[in-house]
Order: C-alpha cells, then structure tokens, then sequence
C-alpha cells in the first residue's frame, strides 16, 4: 500500500499530461501529429514484426560496451587520482579540458577514426561517460574521513587491505553516484549517434520513420521507449545504491 502511495502522483501527472495532449490533438485536428492511441498501435506494429525488439537490443549493445569499457578505466583512474598528488596534480588538467567538450562534437572525429559501425557509437558512449565516473571517484577518495584511515594505520594494515577494506568501500557511493550520471548521458548520446552514423537502434528509428512517410507516431512511441528505457536504467542505479557495502558508510 505504502508503494503505491509513492508511485501514484506521478501516474497521476502522466494521465493528466496525456489526457491534455490527447485533447489538444482532437481539438487542433492535426492530420500529422498522433494521438496517445495511434502512438500506441503503432508501437504495437514494431513490436509485433520484431523492428522495436531488434533496436532496442542494438542500443543496448552498443550502450553496455561503451559504458563498461568506459568503468573499467574510469573507477581505477578515479582512484589513483584521489590518492596519488602527483596522479592527480597532472591529470586533472587534461580532463577538465576534455570533459566540458560536448559528446555531440566527437561524432565527426569518431566517424573518421572508427568508420560508419558500432565502434563509433561505443566511442562517443565511452567519452561521454568516463568523465563523470573519473570525477565522482576521485572526489571520493578525497572526502574519505581521516578517521578510516588513522583506524587502519593503527591496526598496521597493509596497502592492498586499506584499498579492499577501506578505500573502496567508502568511495563506493560517489562511484555508483557516478555511474548513474554516465549511464543517463550514454543513453542521450547513444541515440544521437544513431541517428546520424548508424543503420540501426532507436535513434535510427526515429529517423527513419520521420523519413518513411512522415510516420510521427512512429517517431514518438520510439522517444517514450528510450525515455521507459532510461528510467529503467536509472533504476538499476539506484537498486545498487540500497546495497549494504555502499550504504556502511553512512550508517551510525
């Protein structure tokens, strides 16, 4: 009961909006934009000849290569910046010059260097998420309380303990913190990318059914099935943030 008290107002404000788009459509006579209904038939008809599945999965692929190729060198990045000075004093620099760059503006780069394939895509989708999972990581390990690691040197651990048993536990949060925010811009840039280098995905999708006749309920349920996609991505995030090893260190 208590679940569905949480999760009511927002059914109710997305019934409230889609009640006003259907009564503006009906009202404007619009013979190009849909209504709810049509979006839903048309979906429905993507679904049914296996189109909707197969890009869903293409996006998919391409976001899970990028987005963990781009943990696995972030996180341990991340953390020899926040505990090495020197790591940190030369690095920084360089990636706050790159991070502000726009995603969007590495398509031509990737293009020329990887070709029209997957291998662009899962390029921008590294570069568009490392950065915030290096910057969350190492601001981590900054905050750590001193207490942690005065405790571990008292009890004489070794450095390969304080890092397992110390350090990256409590760092823990501002990772998963990270790895949500680079998740939700690698789903943005992942339907970008599609739309202008590939032949495949929901980006493509969208594109193409704006092309093939001007199919706009098309193109609309595919931006409800990426916006559906991207909540449940998120909440995967945020399932892992209820995790007792990232929660130890806010407990009293």
């Amino acid at each position: 009961m208590s679940k569905l008290k949480r999760i009511l107002p927002a059914v109710t404000v997305i019934a409230i909006l889609i009640a006003i788009w259907w009564l503006v459509v009906a009202v404007s006579h619009s013979a190009i934009f849909p209504t709810p209904w049509q979006v839903v038939m048309g979906t429905l008809e993507l679904a049914q000849d296996g189109t909707l599945w197969g890009d869903i999965g293409a996006s998919l692929m391409r976001v899970s290569l990028g987005f963990l190729l781009a943990v696995s060198i972030a996180v341990p990045l991340g953390l020899w910046m926040g505990w090495v000075k020197g790591a940190y004093s030369t690095l920084n620099p360089i990636l706050q010059i790159l991070r502000p760059i726009s995603p969007i503006a590495w398509i031509p780069i990737a293009i020329l260097w990887f070709g029209v394939g997957d291998a662009s895509p899962i390029f921008l989708i590294f570069m568009s998420s490392v950065f915030p999972m290096v910057v969350q990581t190492t601001a981590g390990v900054h905050t750590i309380e001193r207490r942690y690691l005065r405790a571990a040197d008292n009890f004489g651990v070794s450095r390969y303990t304080l890092f397992t048993r110390v350090i990256i536990p409590a760092v823990l949060p501002q990772i998963i913190v990270g790895m949500r925010i680079g998740l939700g811009v690698a789903w943005l840039v992942v339907v970008a990318a599609e739309m202008i280098a590939l032949r495949s995905g929901l980006g493509y999708l969208i594109i193409d059914s704006r092309n093939a006749g001007n199919r706009y309920d098309l193109v609309i349920g595919g931006m409800v099935v990426i916006g559906l996609i991207g909540l449940s991505l998120d909440g995967a995030m945020r399932l892992m943030e209820g995790l007792r090893i990232v929660r130890w260190r806010y407990a009293h």
